[in-house]
């Protein structure tokens, strides 16, 4: 198997990649983890053996920048490449529904806090956590982040690789009790290399090609076209297509919206499952914070029998638009004529404008999540 830097020379030959001083510093200290990590597990001092902690693990790396910059890339070279078995990469907001759902199981059947069991189990079979798009939405996940990432780099010995569109000081600004937050910026900062990557090429957008975000009316053809920008994002083997993973997205109160494909950020969605049943804005809400790009077929021209619908929709869109999520979708006509007339048909005026603006360059170079 190829090493890191040999792959990434590859794509550079190939003209897949540019020329970007940022994101070649960035490859060259991931092979540099990459080698201490293949060496071996640290052996630790005396004193660390007594103590029943692990010793202290090589520093991780948090990557930081603008969307398209080639971090997700490098998150998978590193973790394709990486040749250790105690491994593992996951997208960031699947990892913290798993912790959510490992902790309601614990508290039924531990006593005591759960947060060191939970980190001393991930630590039984992980040396390296490896995230895509770290971010909090949230007071309880900032807690809930800090204490555990703290037992598992601290306590556990884990590494930690992660990327997000922020730098860690810009993390859950101006969240509620933030306070509780800053220790766990302070941790990032201590003991993970902080890499910006903002370099001059936004390698998402040139995949897509020029590629429109709205396709209609109904037919092969903007199916076609909703399939092929999947494929662009994610860069799955379009061969494979029987293949492609599913999810189920934790939406509150119990409840868990079936996503049809799920993978790398992008979700795909038909309009009937997320506005043809009974869903609200928290439903909306959980899909705008897990995904960056979202995918959804079949929107239908709708009347006044369908004001239900119409008004999921516009909530929908809402949640969207303000967690700058990057939509596509295959419709049966152009935003202005989807509703015309029903209750609810001035309030859609603010959708038309939204799903028009969410068309343009400037919003697609957004990153998700951004203020």
């Amino acid at each position: 198997m190829a090493g890191l830097l040999d792959r990434y020379t590859q794509l550079l030959g190939a003209g897949e990649l540019r020329a970007d001083a940022e994101q070649a510093a960035a490859a060259a200290r991931l092979a540099d983890l990459q080698d201490v990590l293949e060496a071996g597990p640290p052996r630790g001092s005396l004193l660390w053996r007594l103590s029943g902690k692990k010793a202290p693990p090589p520093r991780g790396i948090y990557m930081w920048g603008g969307v398209g910059r080639g971090k997700s890339m490098l998150m998978d070279l590193f973790h394709d490449t990486l040749a250790i078995a105690e491994k593992r990469r996951v997208h960031f907001h699947a990892f913290m529904l798993e912790v959510h759902a490992t902790m309601r199981e614990l508290r039924k059947t531990e006593s005591g806090d759960p947060i060191p069991q939970l980190a001393a189990e991930m630590g039984k079979s992980l040396r390296v956590l490896a995230f895509d798009e770290m971010v909090v939405n949230n007071s309880a996940d900032a807690m809930i982040m800090s204490r555990l990432f703290t037992a598992l780099i601290r306590d556990q010995g884990v590494t930690i690789v992660t990327t997000s569109n922020r730098a860690p000081s810009e993390l859950y600004k101006d969240g509620l009790n933030r306070e509780h937050f800053l220790p766990f910026i302070a941790l990032i900062e201590h003991d993970l290399d902080v890499l910006a990557l903002n370099g001059p090429h936004d390698y998402r957008m040139q995949r897509l090609g020029g590629l429109d975000t709205w396709h209609h009316p109904l037919g092969d053809a903007a199916t076609a076209q909703t399939r092929e920008a999947f494929y662009r994002l994610t860069d799955y083997p379009p061969e494979d297509a029987a293949h492609v993973p599913s999810g189920d997205l934790d939406v509150g109160g119990g409840r868990m919206l079936h996503v049809p494909k799920s993978f790398k950020g992008v979700a795909v969605f038909s309009f009937k499952r997320l506005c043809g049943e009974a869903r609200g804005a928290a439903d909306y809400l959980a899909v705008a914070r897990a995904y960056h790009t979202v995918i959804i077929v079949g929107i239908p021209r709708m009347g006044p029998e369908n004001r239900n619908e119409a008004a999921r929709f516009v909530t929908l869109i809402d949640a969207l638009y303000e967690h700058r999520v990057k939509l596509f979708a295959a419709a049966d006509a152009v935003p202005e004529e989807l509703y015309e007339a029903g209750d609810g048909r001035f309030e859609f005026e603010r959708t038309v404008s939204r799903l028009t603006e969410m068309q343009s360059a400037e919003y697609m170079a957004l990153g998700h999540g951004e203020d």
